[in-house]
């Protein structure tokens, strides 16, 4: 696997470099944003992925790691990890809504960072594997649309409106709620919800999934949308109109 390391400190990308590489990946080094984007633009435009995962910095010198991040997104769909000491909840709800895949907070152990690598590296390769037989199938349920009160999901488009007014999720915001939406009032135990939407087993997913519930609940302006079902997991809880 191709893999774009994002990392200022020589020192920190040299040692990580001869880790990975050890494990098989293919590393290219950018030591800022810009050598960032310049090695991804090229097979963007040509309408190829670059890279199988991107591993993101977000203490860069020329631009905030951020909006390397938001940059990238809007040129390829590649997994990006971000790997930052910034382990508060906000960093991490707000490095996912510009479309990070999942967070690493260092200092981190290398076997986790493997882990999390090949998981979202799995999931996007189910996703695209779902989205192509979406694409060629014959419609049924993926041209339907769930409402729940005010809020309409769109499930062919993957488009989501409260009140008519569209709200922007991320690909696994999308998919989380419209599993949960799917039955509205039952509870989705939380190792269930992490193996359908995240497509892995591995415990580590389990503070993704808080992440992802909380930047839900926020966009939606709707807390009381889903409710925590403690030591359990999660249950959609239907709006009135």
């Amino acid at each position: 696997m191709r893999l774009l390391l994002v990392e200022d400190d020589d020192h920190v990308a040299a040692a990580l470099s001869a880790i990975l590489k050890k494990h098989g990946f293919e590393v290219t080094h950018a030591r800022n944003g810009e050598e960032a984007l310049q090695a991804v633009l090229p097979a963007a435009n040509a309408g190829r992925t670059p890279f199988g995962v991107v591993l993101l910095d977000l203490g860069l010198p020329d631009q905030d790691g951020y909006q390397v991040c938001g940059k990238i997104r809007k040129l390829t769909t590649t997994p990006v990890i971000m790997v930052t000491a910034r382990a508060d909840v906000r960093s991490r709800i707000h490095g996912l809504n510009l479309g990070a895949d999942d967070y690493v907070v260092k200092p981190y152990d290398t076997g986790e960072l493997l882990a999390r690598i090949h998981a979202v590296s799995r999931r996007s390769a189910a996703t695209d594997t779902d989205d192509s037989a979406g694409t060629a199938g014959s419609g049924g349920t993926d041209d339907a649309s769930l409402r729940l009160g005010p809020v309409t999901i769109e499930l062919s488009t993957r488009r989501v409106s409260v009140t008519g007014t569209e709200v922007q999720l991320t690909r696994k915001e999308f998919d989380l709620l419209a599993l949960l939406a799917q039955r509205p009032g039952v509870v989705f135990r939380r190792e269930q919800i992490i193996s359908e939407v995240w497509r892995t087993s591995w415990e580590g997913t389990g503070r993704t999934l808080e992440v992802h519930v909380a930047s839900l609940r926020a966009k939606l302006g709707m807390p009381a949308l889903i409710e925590t079902v403690r030591g359990v997991g999660y249950r959609l809880v239907a709006p009135a109109a």
